[in-house]
């Protein structure tokens, strides 16, 4: 049984199935959701260690569910991985000061994704 756990936020199902698969086979417990309303919903249930999440998705994005996380539940908990496509700086600025502790990009592959856990200490 995994004591760590990470909510996967992002709209396609292929990206949350590939964090899935690479986050499980080191021990996380991996949940997903496919938008930051489900993301914020399944934080009220049980909030993850960890969030992996995308930035451009419908109904509420990244930015705005970090946001609404980090104006209830403070700014260090839980540790939230941003994962985009987006390259421009003012993005990851924006991303940081917003309660973000890392960044990845995409597409990201294994050796990427536990780089930057092991980074923020998740690993």
């Amino acid at each position: 049984m995994s004591d760590r756990s990470c909510l996967v936020v992002d709209d396609s199902r292929v990206v949350r199935k590939v964090a899935r698969r690479i986050l499980e086979e080191h021990g996380f417990a991996v949940e997903e959701a496919a938008d930051g309303q489900q993301a914020l919903d399944s934080c009220h249930q049980r909030m993850p260690d960890c969030i992996l999440l995308d930035w451009n998705m419908p109904v509420m994005n990244g930015l705005e569910f970090l946001q609404a996380l980090r104006k209830e539940y403070g700014p260090d908990n839980p540790t939230v991985l941003f994962c985009t496509t987006e390259t421009e700086m003012s993005f990851i600025e924006q991303a940081i000061e917003n309660g973000a502790q890392e960044f990845i990009m995409k597409p990201f592959n294994e050796e990427i994704l536990l780089g930057k856990f092991a980074q923020v200490g998740l690993l």
